[in-house]
């Protein structure tokens, strides 16, 4: 009885914990809000200099704007169906465009430049996130997932799901991670010191130290779930998806769950004039969520 006891306590004060600080990073009275639906998926949500998030809607190819003033508009069509999104130092958005499992780079009127078509002389599995290190290097996941719009075989093309590096001067594509299940979410520490990615198959997230030439290095569990999507706040605590958002503190201790109404959550950022929105892409909808904290993107 009295383990019993000891155990109902331990869940209660661990409970107490999670709702304390969920409470320290959520705005006060802030609920999720609905922004927009009527999507076939949506994916990537990515904020650009003043704030607008971009966010994909990837069974209907096409890449939509929220404004800071709360507007919807269609940004671009015809986007190689564009999957994660972020943006570049210079302002174009750079896509994960996996119609041909290619990385493109979108200028502000929409015309793309292919960054990365192929390694090793084939074809990726096909390009799911990304994110842009300080001096604009690019980390980006390869997982496999099956299209029913592609043309070519469905069967993975590479040797496996892994985890690439492009150079700021995009001459040099590398490996950095060959052992990783299924690679997804992935979001990196402001400074450009840490990685952090999803193996959403293995249902975990691991973090590295990086290097500048771009290798990875000091990999260890970073928490016991995978992801889809991530993002990072100022206070560096990360934010995984899938079965709404739950958040992490930078020593992986979960400190929040935040509920979405929805079958999926797959991509979260932080967005609006002050950073202090979290944009919430989830199955057919756009959600947003009002914070105490701002993002670092």
């Amino acid at each position: 009885m009295k383990t019993r006891i000891g155990i109902v306590c331990c869940l209660v004060g661990l409970l107490g914990y999670t709702q304390a600080f969920a409470q320290d990073i959520i705005a006060p009275g802030a609920k999720v809000e609905k922004l927009a639906d009527g999507f076939g998926f949506t994916e990537g949500p990515a904020v650009d200099k003043v704030g607008n998030v971009y966010f994909a809607d990837q069974p209907n190819d096409r890449i939509l704007k929220w404004s800071t003033d709360g507007k919807l508009t269609t940004f671009h069509e015809n986007t190689g169906r564009a999957n994660g999104l972020y943006f570049d130092h210079e302002g174009n958005l750079l896509s994960c465009s996996d119609m041909d499992n290619e990385l493109w780079s979108l200028d502000m009127t929409g015309k793309p430049t292919v960054l990365v078509a192929e390694y090793d002389g084939k074809k990726l599995n096909g390009p799911n996130d990304l994110w842009i290190r300080p001096d604009g290097g690019i980390y980006f996941t390869d997982p496999l997932y099956p299209r029913d719009y592609w043309t070519r075989s469905p069967e993975m093309q590479r040797d496996g799901q892994h985890v690439y590096y492009l150079s700021p001067d995009r001459k040099r594509l590398i490996r950095v991670d060959e052992e990783l299940k299924q690679p997804n979410g992935i979001i990196g520490t402001p400074d450009g010191k840490r990685l952090y990615v999803a193996d959403i198959k293995a249902e975990k997230t691991y973090v590295y130290h990086i290097q500048p030439d771009g290798t990875l290095t000091h990999k260890w569990l970073f928490a016991p779930v995978g992801s889809d999507g991530m993002t990072m706040d100022e206070q560096g605590n990360v934010y995984v998806t899938g079965k709404g958002v739950t958040v992490f503190n930078p020593s992986g201790e979960q400190i929040a769950h935040i509920p979405v109404e929805a079958n999926w959550t797959a991509n979260v950022c932080f967005g609006g004039e002050d950073r202090q929105t979290l944009f919430i892409a989830a199955f057919e909808y756009l959600y947003a969520l009002r914070m105490n904290v701002k993002g670092v993107e």
